[in-house]
């Protein structure tokens, strides 16, 4: 029988070098907002002849738009990030490109006002942060008749924030080397993992309370690490066939869901991970108070143990 929790001190630093090296690009890259978030213009452009993106940069730049964000689409054409566009500067814009490149077309333009911008984060930030307690709630009153049931339900959001942490690491890095931003299909993506692997997380944990049913006593330890075996086939099963969709949909949907699918595959990958090798794992942590040997695996010297 596969020991997996008998591994978790290994999966656990796992977790933190991945975490650590996402945080290193947060820190040094940041992450880069969309317009729904930080306001300004997206303007898609198909130019008729072949155009190089340095000699488009190029251009824009001469014509005072020095820090835009241009992305290549799959189907060909440019994605250009700029300040707020009037209709007259668009227009402007526009036959200055074409009088350079030759004739355009503008399949796609958008523009978002900062004042906008500003409550569209603000509400995603609440979106977030009331799915997190609403799951905390739900997964302690569904193991409410479990011993300390509040275990559970901390669990399972703290491998909720593990799997957001790794999905802002890579966007990070994927914005400092491919220009890539975070808009709404970000957040909604990142929705979107939080219930898929909650549901793997509870899955498993809804083992656990039926073993711990059947022969309470078991160590706590062999009855989550049985638990683990008998649903494993079950979580990577489905997580695999997921990730076949989703690569379905970013190579015959291309730009327009980018973001989504991009978190989708990260969240599905670091979420089956956290289901299996975190959440259950920091209930046998918690459950044996290993909080000081687990403290003693994080790089952190100077650390003491919590009481």
């Amino acid at each position: 029988m596969f020991d997996i929790i008998g591994k978790r001190f290994r999966f656990f630093l796992i977790s933190g070098i991945v975490i650590m090296i996402g945080s290193i690009s947060l820190l040094t890259f940041g992450l880069k907002s969309g317009i729904e978030f930080s306001s300004g213009s997206m303007l898609t452009v198909d130019f008729k002849q072949e155009v190089a993106q340095d000699q488009l940069k190029q251009e824009l730049a001469d014509l005072g738009y020095g820090n835009v964000i241009i992305q290549r689409t799959g189907a060909g054409d440019y994605l250009i990030r700029t300040p707020e566009l009037s209709a007259d500067a668009k227009a402007q814009l526009e036959a200055v490109l074409a009088a350079r490149f030759g004739d355009l077309t503008e399949p796609e333009f958008s523009s978002v006002s900062p004042m906008i911008a500003t409550e569209t984060a603000r509400t995603a930030t609440i979106a977030v942060a009331v799915a997190a307690i609403g799951i905390l709630l739900y997964v302690t009153w569904a193991f409410r008749r479990m011993p300390k049931p509040f275990h559970y339900g901390t669990c399972a959001i703290i491998a909720l924030a593990h799997d957001a942490l790794v999905a802002l690491g890579i966007f990070s890095i994927l914005g400092g080397i491919l220009n890539w931003q975070i808009n709404l299909m970000f957040i909604t993506g990142i929705l979107a993992v939080i219930g898929y692997s909650v549901n793997n997380t509870v899955v498993i944990f809804d083992r656990i309370r039926e073993n711990l049913r059947m022969d309470i006593s078991v160590d706590f330890e062999t009855i989550v690490n049985n638990s683990l075996v008998e649903t494993l086939g079950r979580s990577v099963n489905t997580s695999l066939t997921t990730l076949i969709v989703v690569l379905a949909l970013l190579l015959f949907v291309g730009a327009t869901i980018q973001n989504f699918v991009a978190v989708l595959m990260i969240g599905i990958i670091a979420g089956t991970f956290s289901s299996i090798c975190i959440a259950p794992a920091l209930l046998v942590v918690w459950d044996k108070r290993e909080w000081g040997r687990f403290v003693r695996w994080l790089p952190l010297p100077t650390a003491r143990t919590p009481k």
